[in-house]
């Protein structure tokens, strides 16, 4: 079904139907309503359950989950889930005029690509995409051939160039800070949301998503069984993966280091990622953005 449905959006994407399709996911949104941000694959499914068990005070599944805190064009019957009453939607869209306060989590695209790639593997969108390797991936990934958010450079440019980075209703987090410090990120993150923290409860909710927890939620859920998706199935294509911070290190070639670096270097060194061929003080700072962030 995803597979199917991903597919269609792709080629939808490539074509003038993309901007009404967008239009139509973003009806009914309120002026009140906090986004939870992201990029693809960069951990948001971790940090979405952990938001969850902390404002619901109850253990979350998959399906839980999409209904209260649901991506944007399935956030019609979403509840009021935050102090002030409004309901808190998960979006994977570059900025838009309709998002008014949001976190915006981050992660190194050296590791979101590597992710990605092992995800529509499993689905067999590569072949889809005439793809047979990771070398055949990079480019069109790189330039928002394979997403229909566009490419990860524009994405992060769009959020952290927005009103909200300037008025202080963005609060920009990077998973890797998260995963170090996931206590305190946390803590910062629900008082964002005008949440009182409770290092208790956070330290419970922590505990009930570690990776091992979290992999049992995704072996439970119907919706990520591997026959119903009819997708590959072992370690390497679950859609709970090691959620490794700098995995890449290891598994990349040098040859594609560059590339990605060719295209993403400015947006990884506007964000702290340490890269081999830095640009200039002067040409970061000059981007610089103005936003909440957690401390490392």
């Amino acid at each position: 079904m995803i597979s199917t449905l991903r597919r269609l959006r792709y080629r939808a994407s490539k074509t003038r139907l993309n901007v009404p399709l967008i239009w139509l996911r973003h009806r009914g949104l309120d002026a009140r309503d906090v986004f939870l941000a992201s990029y693809p694959r960069s951990g948001q499914h971790w940090v979405r359950f952990q938001l969850f068990e902390i404002l619901m005070r109850q253990s979350a599944d998959f399906d839980s989950l999409d209904s209260t805190i649901p991506k944007v064009g399935e956030h019609g019957k979403a509840p009021s889930i935050l102090p002030s009453g409004d309901r808190l939607i998960q979006t994977h869209e570059a900025w838009r005029k309709e998002y008014r306060r949001a976190i915006y989590l981050v992660r190194d695209v050296r590791d979101i690509v590597l992710s990605d790639y092992a995800w529509d593997d499993s689905l067999d969108l590569t072949k889809h995409f005439d793809i047979a390797t990771l070398d055949d991936y990079l480019l069109p990934w790189l330039r928002g051939r394979v997403q229909t958010m566009g490419n990860w450079q524009d994405h992060t440019r769009s959020w952290l160039d927005s009103p909200l980075a300037r008025n202080g209703d963005l609060f920009m987090i990077r998973y890797e800070d998260m995963r170090r410090n996931t206590e305190d990120a946390l803590l910062q993150m629900v008082e964002f949301l005008g949440v009182p923290a409770d290092r208790r409860v956070i330290q419970e909710v922590i505990a009930n998503n570690s990776l091992e927890n979290m992999r049992l939620k995704e072996d439970s859920s119907k919706k990520y069984d591997p026959n119903k998706l009819k997708r590959k199935s072992g370690e390497e294509h679950r859609f709970v993966r090691k959620g490794s911070v700098g995995g890449w290190r290891a598994r990349l070639t040098d040859a594609q280091v560059q590339l990605i670096e060719q295209y993403t270097g400015q947006a990884l060194a506007r964000l702290g990622y340490p890269i081999a061929n830095a640009p200039s003080a002067e040409s970061v700072a000059s981007i610089s953005p103005t936003v909440s962030r957690c401390a490392s």
